[in-house]
């Protein structure tokens, strides 16, 4: 250890000052290295393992990339297009064999099959009944899914905010509790210094009394003066009594000046205790301040709280609306169908004569076996639906019910909050009107206890003023009796010079042991002011220590909150994953349900086919019939019977395939509307997220103040190494004064020596005097005993030195115990912060590993959004075609309406002569009524299919539109979102300039409080400058009257060389008052200076005031742009839920269209159908009057 370093006295070792703070620095730079390395390997290994997660992720998504392309590849090409159409289209060999067969069985099942086509119509009859049941279920149960979801997301919000007040409102409990405490301790403090300063008061009032009793003494003392002037002759006796009385004075007089010495130094410590107060006041209008923000924030919030109730009201209202509409749009649809029932009413009595043609599609009847099978099957497998769709309607009102007494529980649960939040705020505002009054109070109190204060010091120093007043004049008054006494001592010359040297020896001895009593009182004060800085640091220490604990709790309530936050987050990523699992499991059923639906149209064109097929074996037939005549007329009506029966049969068939059809298509939508559903929750999912990301904002907010609040421990724990620096420091001055003591000791004794040998002169000198010895003899002895008590007194005093030397060696010895043992606690606390620190930091890094993957996450969502944009894009193009391709259908519709009529007219005239050549087939007609009333049924469908295709049209046209008004809807969205964006960005400009303007303002904060501090330094040290400068007044102030003394007796016994003597010693009196004059000029400009010193610090007092109030007012502008940022947000969340829902409404409309193309699409196929038959009877008509 170099000696620049360090001082090495044995048995200890005192660093220089800084080194300490050099060695710390060190520690903390490599410390800082080795957490830096950690972090960096710990991140290192973490990307790493990420890297290799991705590269996995990408080989996958390569892999089914190109499974993908291959299928869509191979999907699109011709020749497997082939392939699948031509496969069900193989013949199988010798049908007419099988249809003979067939034949055969048909006629053994054709009972059963009416029974189980009644059992059929009664299933269909309440299979469409619980459609329509289900479907209106369905609607309600998205109607309230979306209201259930909105209420959700606001009881969600309304849950977080209550929270939050929850939370606030325990902190504000808790600074209550704080600021309770405080104020009685500051009230017991405050009735102890009441009873101090009555302590104080009565010890002024004794001053007081002692002063009058001096004045009186001094107004004794001139009546004896005059009455020694009358009584000359008495003056042994009178001398005596003045010396007596001389002594008693000069007793006293050092009493006052030790007594004005305590009252300064009391003074001193109740501007101490002053400016403690003052502090606290300053601390207690801080907290009250805080508590006035926090009631603006619990405004605030209760603001937010009741326009979010606003906001759901009118949701609710808008839903109300929403539902009328509805059923308005449902009125007029009704009256639309019975308009186009009328219609078809109309138009089936024409169509009537065209659908007896159908009679001759019975030979179908062979191939209705396999088709009966098929019905069967689909039978059981709606039987099942109808189970499934009956336990989800089941479900669904129990769903219903749930969600119904959560709403009203959650309803209740609201007023309830807000009756306790009602009541909590009432609290709070009696709380802080009678914590105001309490404060009000105090100020006055100290105000009042401050101006006696002032008072009582002006009062002193009048007096301290009055009585050097009168002791100048008192001392006049001496020297002019003096000069009278010189007159009369001249015969007792020898007698007096004897008393005076005995005098000057006990004068001697007692300013000794005056000397001796003021040191011991010195380090009696000493050792006070010692024990008070070593109880003020002890206070400090345990203030410290609470704080400590304080800290250690609320990092444990932070580590807490970490903690469920992971826990959240886990939660949230685990959910997230099982939806994810869920959509895939749906995009998977939807796949097989579409390959189903292939399936189904595949055998639907190989239906059409056996139709075709069926249709020429009819042409066929026809021919045969025009061949043969009507010789076996009989039996091609039973066969056309049979024909009929097969063809209703087929008919049924057909229905029940279109039946099953419609439950695929409704299957269909219910998984699209799953899907639906399944996107609403990865939406929920992202706003989760974005909670979490708030949430992680605010953990690091909280972070932030607690590295501030650690700063400020190490600022406080190096003010502490500070003062005891100080203190170490001022340890090494009472050693200083203490040898300053010692020397003053041996050269008192050296001046005693001094004088005794002047006594031995001065008895010489009596001895030639020629004096009577006896005399003399008995008063040396006498002289001898008290100077041998005196001395025995100067040896106990020495002896009470050494106790207190030996005391100050135990202080300092404590001194360094304390300090050893406060810097033991300070590195245990360091190495308690370091610790934390670390666990934050650990904290911090999964928070962030779990904020990157969410951010992934939220990535591959937005991917799938665009995807799913781009696919609406492509719909909307396939929109417009099929709607291009609708009007041409009507096109062509409409031209083959005209056809229709023309061959109908010419149907009725061939009709006409074809009923006059057959009235001798009337029974043949009566059969061909039973057949006409089949063919109304078949009619009534035929009506069915043409209301279809009109709803179809009219439901496009309203889409049309409502697709219009949504991209309307989302373009002004749009324009919204970015006007929100550019004013966030202004305001985010503008907070980024407060937040610089409160920094400068915070550094001139700091700069005023170091200047403070600085003036303080120079205040303190100008008050020991005063004390010392007083301590050396006082003790001038004794040598002055020493010297008066020896002058007094100098001058009675010098009378042959004694002139010289007196000039001398009045001019060391006169250099004594010159020098004692310039130390008051000294004291007073101290005075000033200490004056102008406390102007400075009110002054920075008040510029650090107002520019804590503008940091404050700075505060509340941040505050409040962060409070419009929340509001802009919410707002941009609100507009993307709205246009979620109208992207849900577009697809459900685009869902609709699709469904509305498949209807035209049947009817255009039944039309066509229709077309041939037509085409097929005319030409038979045509063929029928060639033959006959």
């Amino acid at each position: 250890v170099s000696n620049k370093i360090c001082d090495v006295p044995n048995p200890q070792i005192f660093f220089r000052a800084g080194v300490l703070g050099r060695l710390e620095e060190m520690r903390d730079e490599r410390l800082a290295k080795i957490m830096t390395m950690i972090q960096s390997a710990c991140r290192w290994y973490l990307c790493k393992k990420g890297f290799q997660k991705l590269k996995e992720q990408r080989v996958a998504l390569v892999i089914i990339q190109r499974n993908l392309r291959r299928f869509s590849q191979l999907r699109n090409w011709l020749w497997w297009k082939l392939y699948s159409k031509v496969k069900p289209m193989i013949h199988v060999v010798r049908a007419e064999d099988e249809i003979k067969a067939l034949e055969k069985k048909l006629a053994e099942e054709h009972e059963a099959f009416l029974k189980e086509e009644k059992l059929r119509k009664e299933l269909e009859a309440q299979g469409v009944k619980l459609l329509q049941e289900k479907n209106d279920l369905f609607m309600q149960l998205e109607s309230e899914r979306s209201g259930a979801s909105d209420i959700e997301q606001r009881l969600n919000k309304t849950l977080a905010q209550k929270n939050d007040l929850d939370r606030q409102l325990k902190d504000v409990e808790d600074r209550l509790h704080r600021q309770e405490d405080e104020y009685q301790r500051l009230t017991s403090n405050k009735k102890k210094l009441e009873g101090e300063l009555s302590g104080y008061k009565k010890d002024i009032d004794d001053l007081q009394l002692s002063l009058q009793k001096a004045e009186q003494d001094k107004q004794s003392k001139d009546h004896q003066i005059r009455s020694l002037n009358d009584e000359i002759q008495h003056q042994d006796e009178l001398i005596q009594k003045l010396n007596k009385e001389k002594k008693h004075l000069q007793e006293s007089g050092q009493k006052n000046a030790e007594d004005l010495q305590g009252l300064e130094d009391k003074v001193n410590h109740l501007n101490k205790v002053k400016t403690k107060l003052e502090q606290t006041l300053d601390e207690l209008e801080d907290s009250l301040e805080r508590e006035k923000k926090t009631r603006v924030e619990l405004d605030k919030n209760k603001r937010k709280v009741e326009a979010d109730l606003k906001l759901a009201q009118e949701a609710v209202l808008d839903l109300e609306k929403a539902k009328k509409e509805a059923e308005q749009a449902i009125q007029r649809k009704d009256k639309e169908l019975a308009a186009v029932q009328a219609k078809l009413d109309e138009e089936q009595s024409i169509v009537a004569k065209l659908q007896k043609q159908i009679k001759e599609l019975q030979q179908r009847a062979e191939e209705v076996d396999e088709e009966l099978e098929a019905e069967r099957q689909a039978r059981s497998k709606a039987e099942k639906q109808r189970a499934d769709l009956a336990r989800e309607i089941e479900e669904l009102s129990e769903r219903l019910e749930e969600s119904g007494g959560a709403t009203s529980a959650q309803i209740e649960l609201n007023k309830r909050r807000e009756n306790e939040l009602a009541k909590l705020r009432r609290d709070l505002e009696e709380s802080n009107m009678q914590h105001e009054q309490t404060i009000s109070a105090l100020r006055k109190k100290n105000n009042d206890t401050a101006a006696e204060m002032t008072d009582t010091i002006e009062n002193l120093t009048k007096a301290k003023a009055k009585s050097d007043k009168e002791r100048a004049a008192f001392q006049a008054e001496v020297t002019d009796l003096q000069s009278l006494l010189d007159h009369h001592s001249k015969q007792q010359a020898n007698l007096e010079r004897q008393v005076k040297q005995l005098e000057q020896q006990l004068a001697d001895t007692q300013f000794k042991l005056d000397e001796s009593n003021r040191t011991v009182n010195d380090f009696d004060a000493a050792k006070k002011k010692l024990s008070l800085e070593n109880g003020d640091l002890q206070r400090q220490l345990e203030e410290a220590e609470s704080m400590v604990s304080q800290l250690s709790k609320l990092k444990a309530s932070l580590a807490n909150q970490a903690e469920e936050a992971k826990r959240t987050a886990d939660d949230e990523a685990r959910e997230r994953a099982a939806i994810m699992g869920k959509y895939r499991n749906v995009e998977h059923d939807m796949q097989n349900i579409r390959e189903a639906l292939e399936e189904e149209q595949e055998a639907k064109a190989d239906l059409q086919r056996q139709l075709s097929k069926a249709n020429a074996e009819a042409q066929l037939w026809r021919g045969k019939y025009e061949s043969e005549g009507l010789a076996r007329l009989e039996e091609l009506e039973e066969n056309r019977r049979k024909l009929q029966i097969k063809l209703e049969d087929a008919e049924g068939t057909i229905e029940a395939l279109n039946v099953k059809v419609s439950g695929l298509e409704k299957t269909k939508q219910h998984l699209q509307g799953e899907v639906e559903d399944m996107q609403c929750e990865v939406d929920r999912a992202q706003q989760l997220a974005a909670q979490l990301e708030k949430r992680q904002k605010s953990f690091d907010k909280v972070i932030s103040e607690w590295k501030a609040k650690v700063d400020d421990l190490a600022a406080e724990l190096d003010a502490s190494q500070k003062e005891c620096r100080n203190y170490s420091t001022e340890v090494y001055k009472l050693r200083a004064a203490y040898d300053e003591s010692q020397e003053h000791y041996e050269s008192v004794k050296r001046e005693n020596k001094n004088l005794q040998d002047e006594l031995k002169d001065l008895m010489d000198q009596l001895g030639e005097g020629g004096r009577s010895v006896h005399e003399l003899e008995k008063t040396r002895k006498r002289l001898e005993l008290e100077k041998d008590e005196l001395q025995a007194a100067l040896e106990e005093a020495e002896a009470a030195l050494e106790q207190e030397e030996n005391k100050v060696l135990r202080a300092q010895l404590e001194l360094s115990q304390v300090r050893q043992e406060i810097e033991r606690r300070i590195a245990e606390k360091e190495e308690e912060f370091e610790n934390t620190r670390k666990n934050h930091q650990r904290a911090l890094d999964s928070m962030q590993a779990s904020l990157e993957a969410e951010s992934r996450a939220k990535g591959e969502a937005l991917r799938i959004k665009k995807k799913l944009e781009s696919d609406i894009n492509e719909l909307e193009i396939a929109l417009d075609g099929a709607n291009k391709a609708n009007a041409e259908a009507q096109k062509t519709i409409k031209r083959y309406q005209q056809n229709l009529k023309e061959t109908q007219t010419a149907l009725e005239e061939e009709q006409r002569a074809r009923d006059e050549a057959r009235e001798q087939y009337a029974m043949a007609e009566r059969r061909c009524n039973q057949m006409h009333g089949e063919l109304e049924e078949a009619r009534q469908l035929l009506d069915q299919s043409e209301r279809a295709r009109r709803s179809a049209e009219t439901e496009l046209t309203e889409l049309r539109d409502q697709a219009a008004e949504m991209s309307a809807n989302n373009a002004s969205l749009s324009m919204a979102k970015r006007k929100l964006e550019g004013e966030m960005q202004a305001l985010q400009a503008d907070l980024d300039e407060m937040l610089n303007e409160a920094k400068q303002s915070e550094e001139k904060a700091k700069k005023a409080m170091v200047d403070a501090a600085r003036l303080a330094d120079e205040l303190r040290a100008e008050q020991e400058h005063s004390a010392t400068q007083e301590k050396i007044r006082k003790n001038l102030e004794a040598q002055m009257k020493d010297m008066q003394v020896r002058l007094d007796e100098a001058e009675a016994a010098a009378l042959k060389g004694g002139k010289k003597l007196i000039a001398k010693l009045e001019q060391k009196c006169r250099e004594l008052e010159s020098e004692l004059e310039n130390e008051q000029r000294r004291h007073a400009d101290a005075a000033k200076n200490y004056r102008k010193a406390e102007r400075r610090i009110k002054e920075l007092q008040f510029q650090g005031e107002e520019d804590r109030k503008n940091h404050e007012r700075m505060q509340d502008t941040v505050d409040k742009l962060q409070q419009k940022i929340k509001t802009y947000k919410r707002q941009i969340e609100e507009a993307e839920e709205i246009a979620a829902l109208n992207l849900a409404k577009f697809r459900k409309a685009q869902q609709e269209l699709e469904d509305a193309d498949e209807r035209a699409d049947l009817a255009e196929q039944s039309l066509a159908k229709l077309r041939a038959k037509n085409r097929s009877t005319s030409a038979g008509r045509a063929a029928s009057p060639a033959v006959l």
